[in-house]
């Protein structure tokens, strides 16, 4: 009896090693070598950098835009906000105090800020907490604000949301979208009144 459990034993504990080998080192190094073979930028977090190289940002991960010379992301619910080591939603639910009050002082910012018709997206966290993108919607509401702010017509900065929407892929695929960080960085490069 013993025998045969050792026999039985030593093809088990060697699959073991040689599947956490293949698995847990191999194949993550492979997808990897081949992420960075073909895909370096997104590989790398799709970080924007600054004329000094510096990184400013990412493309794919929100951040707080603080100054009102700047449009707003949507709320995070990741972390102290934005935090990519606590990316999730809050799991609170439809009748949870904290989110009706976290949502309603983004209300009340909002109002304060003079939009009247407040898009979802403005008052809610995404399922990430790290969302980077707004509706069109949302960027069109902070467009008086964004262009007092800065002294420009609400003209130039509607014409600049309006190039900076991204459309559904192939036409159907996702929904239009604006990308925050591109947009406040396409803001500074019109003009910095």
């Amino acid at each position: 009896m013993g025998n045969d459990f050792i026999t039985a034993l030593r093809p088990a504990i060697v699959m073991t090693i040689l599947f956490a080998l293949l698995l847990g080192i191999g194949y993550p190094l492979t997808m990897t070598g081949i992420g960075q073979a073909i895909f370096p930028e997104q590989a790398n977090g799709s970080l924007v950098r600054d004329a000094n190289g510096s990184v400013i940002g990412s493309t794919v991960i929100g951040e707080s835009f603080t100054s009102d010379r700047y449009f707003d992301t949507r709320p995070s619910a990741a972390g102290k906000g934005y935090d990519g080591l606590a990316s999730s939603g809050s799991n609170y639910g439809p009748t949870s105090r904290a989110l009706a009050d976290r949502v309603r002082a983004d209300v009340a910012k909002a109002h304060n800020a003079g939009i009247s018709t407040i898009p979802a997206d403005l008052v809610t966290a995404s399922g990430s907490g790290l969302d980077p993108d707004l509706s069109p919607a949302a960027a069109y509401a902070q467009a008086p604000r964004v262009a007092r702010v800065r002294r420009l017509s609400v003209t130039q900065v509607r014409a600049l949301i309006g190039a900076q929407t991204a459309r559904p892929i192939a036409g159907f695929l996702g929904e239009e979208r604006v990308n925050v960080l591109a947009l406040n960085l396409a803001l500074d490069r019109l003009g910095t009144h």
